[in-house]
């Protein structure tokens, strides 16, 4: 019995590690087109808005990688903004500890 709950205690513990590195959100074909700039880079542009992205910032005890928070948050901004006619994102917040991050969208003359 002891050697059943260790090996189901190494399986959740490896379970929840990879799942903290993971990223699960898909880019759609129209937020491909969509690019992430900074600040600088959009002074040509129009602003269309802002929108919030949402992610998980843990799993279970474990935090989750900030480069793969953003590149989800960033995923879920481009997706949006492409649902709203624009083509670039930026970044108009830090990271929230509980995975939030707003983003201003652009429409620029590329």
């Amino acid at each position: 019995m002891e050697e059943k709950m260790r090996k189901a205690t190494l399986v959740l513990i490896a379970t929840t590690l990879m799942a903290s590195g993971c990223s699960w959100v898909s880019l759609t074909p129209e937020g491909e087109t969509v690019k992430v700039a900074k600040r600088n880079e959009v002074a040509n542009c129009q602003k269309l808005g802002t929108t919030t992205s949402n992610g998980v910032s843990r799993v279970g005890i474990l935090s989750r990688d900030e480069k793969v928070i953003f590149e989800e948050l960033s995923t879920l901004a481009r997706n949006e903004a492409a649902a709203l006619g624009g083509n670039t994102v930026v970044p108009d917040s830090e990271i929230s500890i509980d995975g939030r991050q707003r983003f201003a969208i652009y429409q620029c003359p590329y």
